[in-house]
């Protein structure tokens, strides 16, 4: 059975969780405890990097998220999560990079906020916001009559974008000026695979309370 290592809160795990759900797939989920369980040996014999999130399938380990979703899209291509257009596929490319280059680093800076803690670095988070606008009118561009992007179903950049545009309101970053965006959000947020895999307030808390004891 394939097995996915991984954390709750992280994005990077989170795409491969909604895409081994989407695609309908028998695997066992182990939880990753982020305060030094990666540092274990058990770990770093299946990723030296100290990273989630991995996929073992059969003794095949596989690191870094985009490289598990290939592996999971060539795999398992039923159902298809990329497009066979060039122009399509092009588009979920291109969501799924700049997602991870762009969006993510961006967006680091304003965990704190969606968390509700106090203080951040005022500079940095204005700048931050400057990155992520730039970010979600290039989006907004990509989208068209169809629901997903490149495609009328749902595609692995549908799991990358989907698993942090989302969250971006809770952090100060509105989608009123994105309406295509916002409709996509409503969207995917409605389907069971984003549900089952959202973070409970339990665990929000947890690390709520673990990052405001770092910072006092």
């Amino acid at each position: 059975m394939l097995k996915l290592y991984h954390a709750t809160i992280s994005p990077n795990s989170r795409r491969v969780w909604v895409t081994l759900l989407e695609k309908g797939l028998d695997f066992e989920l182990i939880e990753v405890e982020l305060t030094g369980e990666q540092f274990k040996p058990d770990f770093l014999a299946i990723n030296p990097f100290h990273h989630i999130p991995v996929l073992v399938d059969d003794g095949h380990n596989v690191i870094e998220s985009l490289a598990i979703l290939d592996y999971l899209e060539a795999k398992y291509p039923t159902p298809t999560m990329l497009p066979n257009n060039p122009k399509d596929l092009s588009i979920v490319r291109m969501v799924q990079f700049v997602t991870a280059n762009e969006l993510l680093p961006a967006g680091s800076a304003l965990f704190p906020v969606m968390l509700g803690l106090p203080g951040g670095d005022a500079e940095k988070i204005a700048k931050a916001k400057e990155k992520i606008a730039v970010v979600l009118k290039f989006f907004e561009g990509l989208l068209d009559e169809r629901p997903f992007f490149g495609s009328d179903n749902i595609t692995l950049a549908d799991a990358v974008a989907g698993t942090v545009v989302p969250w971006l309101p809770k952090a100060g970053v509105s989608l009123q000026d994105y309406p295509k965006l916002s409709a996509w959000c409503h969207g995917l947020l409605a389907r069971p695979s984003w549900q089952k895999t959202e973070a409970s307030k339990e665990i929000l808390e947890a690390i709520k309370s673990r990052m405001a004891a770092r910072m006092s």
